[in-house]
């Protein structure tokens, strides 16, 4: 299991928290000061679990589900063309009236 490094609590740790509120009748301000977590972090994964069950208290990663990749501009495909003639970066830029070291 990878935790987040500054996580407060481990998995098993949020479920004792939320477990103490659903199941043992404590009050969300109780499990917070009990866990050392804030009362705003605790209601977060007590709806976390509450939707998702003991899984939803696992760390999620930070990358998108979805993500799209951007189209390459006009530039970049006439640079692109002119790299397929085996013109040097140097005569590119010249030509496209760029920079010579890269792209503006």
């Amino acid at each position: 299991m990878n935790v987040h490094k500054n996580a407060r609590l481990t998995p098993q740790g949020r479920l004792l928290m939320v477990r103490r509120i659903d199941e043992q009748g404590w009050r969300v301000g109780d499990a917070a000061v009990a866990a050392g977590l804030s009362t705003r972090r605790t209601y977060e994964w007590l709806k976390r679990y509450r939707a998702g069950g003991e899984i939803a208290l696992h760390d999620r990663s930070s990358t998108p589900v979805r993500y799209r990749a951007p189209l390459p501009s006009e530039r970049d495909r006439e640079i692109e063309r002119l790299r397929r003639q085996r013109l040097s970066g140097q005569r590119i830029a010249r030509q496209l009236g760029l920079a010579r070291g890269g792209t503006q």
